[in-house]
């Protein structure tokens, strides 16, 4: 089976929201196919050795299948929290980003059978279901 190595930000997109000096991201993957190789590679683990610098107190990953979907959720990484914090982005608005820059590695099948399928990120432009026409490219390269 040939591979192909990719940013998690090329099958899934990411929010995330704070509590206090709580992180949550949820991580959506564009296509259900995508779901079983996130799973398997993108933990909990792997979440908090890439906000090590950060101190994570805990970091635990919630799986929602049938939503091919995930809900991470760090613990003291937000300094104190948006009252507390005197960082620039004390909601942790801008790290569901810096979790979409890990790379993963996924079928080159999947990825061919999804070109077909433009909220999959196959199409570089798509008509959306309401009927106006947006871009589902990947975005910058970081």
């Amino acid at each position: 089976m040939t591979t192909r190595s990719i940013a998690l930000r090329e099958i899934a997109t990411a929010r995330t929201g704070d509590k206090g000096n709580r992180l949550n991201i949820a991580l959506v993957c564009r296509d259900p196919s995508f779901y079983p190789e996130v799973a398997r590679q993108i933990t909990a683990e792997r979440v908090a050795q890439l906000f090590a610098l950060r101190k994570p107190g805990a970091v635990k990953r919630y799986d929602l299948p049938k939503l091919a979907a995930f809900n991470f959720v760090l613990d003291d990484v937000l300094e104190g929290g948006v009252n507390a914090s005197l960082g620039l982005d004390g909601h942790g608005k801008a790290l569901s980003f810096l979790v979409l820059t890990l790379e993963l590695s996924v079928s080159a099948a999947i990825i061919t059978h999804n070109k077909t399928n433009p909220i999959a990120g196959g199409n570089d432009e798509a008509t959306s279901p309401y009927g106006r026409h947006c871009s589902v490219a990947a975005g910058p390269s970081f």
